[in-house]
């Protein structure tokens, strides 16, 4: 799995110093800023690309005494430079063209300029779309990152085409500039998606999608014997998951059974969810007076009151600490499965 994030990455910083070679030879012929826009972008593409190439790297290495959970989060801190600098860009790029409203220059070879980037934004989108992929697929935020910018950075260029074709056709020069403040608005915003997102991880933010995932899991392998699963987390390090639950479990089972159970619940999370994934299962033992109510273990020899209650598995209630017998989420006898 490593090897082929890196072999992407090292494809993507190739493609990218070919593309930023091309359009900037493109400016350099029409002097136009909105083709300066597209170029000053790549360079950001080849400085993020060498960045994520380490960062893949790093998050591969096994973890050590200094780091207990591994090194994947490098891969936010990898998502956060990557926005930081799509942002500086667009800055840069917003001042160059207030630049050239107040002193404008001509314009020449637009036709040869828009053939140039039409290549480079096809080339782009191919590269972004299976990066994008790749990345869903091997739970990178690395690569994903990479590909939504590099994908980003297509949609710019064929849009700047249409622009370019514009001024061509109309004659009105200053439309460059116009056009270059609104792509560098638009790369901003993309800018502050990545780093809001690099932020989040590295804070440690809940991550619906990763909970509801492993909600799931957890709902589709369930066990008459686990009665209650409750203070779940799940943390992400870069494609790799940490999560700690506490499972509920009869309170007459010795040593034994409470270690198979425990290894049972590890093996199923460890087994279907995406990346490395590490399992810490803190076991209680039930309540009869509070846990019979929604106990669904058949012939239970110490049973005192009757199952009447299921409670569905969800987000909500698996995450907070405290077992189910709180929660009014109930299930009517009728709806339960036998």
């Amino acid at each position: 799995m490593d090897s082929v994030k890196r072999r992407l990455i090292i494809i993507s910083v190739t493609v990218s110093l070919i593309l930023l070679v091309i359009k900037f030879y493109s400016f350099y012929i029409t002097r136009s800023n909105a083709i300066l826009t597209d170029a000053l972008e790549s360079i950001v593409n080849v400085v993020a690309s060498c960045f994520a190439l380490y960062s893949v790297y790093l998050s591969s290495l096994p973890k050590d005494e200094n780091h207990p959970y591994g090194h994947g989060k490098i891969e936010f801190f990898s998502a956060g430079i990557e926005g930081t600098l799509i942002i500086l860009a667009g800055i840069f790029i917003i001042y160059q063209s207030v630049y050239s409203l107040i002193y404008p220059q001509q314009l020449a070879f637009l036709p040869y300029g828009m053939a140039l980037v039409g290549f480079s934004g096809v080339v782009n989108g191919v590269l972004g779309y299976v990066l994008q992929i790749k990345g869903r697929e091997l739970n990178s935020l690395t690569l994903e990152a990479d590909g939504r910018h590099i994908f980003t950075d297509a949609i710019s260029s064929f849009v700047l085409i249409f622009g370019i074709g514009i001024i061509y056709f109309t004659g009105m020069f200053f439309l460059d500039s116009v056009f270059s403040i609104l792509f560098a608005g638009y790369i901003i915003y993309n800018g502050y998606f990545l780093v809001r997102r690099s932020v989040a991880g590295l804070m440690d933010e809940t991550n619906p999608e990763a909970i509801n995932t492993t909600v799931k899991v957890l709902n589709d392998s369930r066990k008459e014997n686990w009665i209650d699963i409750h203070n779940m987390r799940v943390q992400q390090y870069g494609g790799d998951s940490h999560i700690d639950l506490h499972l509920t479990l009869p309170y007459y089972f010795d040593l034994i059974q409470v270690h198979d159970e425990v290894h049972r619940v590890e093996e199923v999370l460890e087994e279907n969810l995406p990346g490395n994934t590490e399992v810490f299962v803190h076991a209680d033992p039930c309540l009869p007076e509070s846990c019979c109510h929604y106990c669904q273990v058949r012939d239970c020899p110490v049973r005192k009151y009757p199952k009447s209650k299921k409670i569905r598995w969800n987000a909500e209630n698996m995450s907070k600490n405290q077992k189910h017998y709180h929660e009014l989420t109930f299930l009517p006898e009728s709806n339960q499965e036998s």
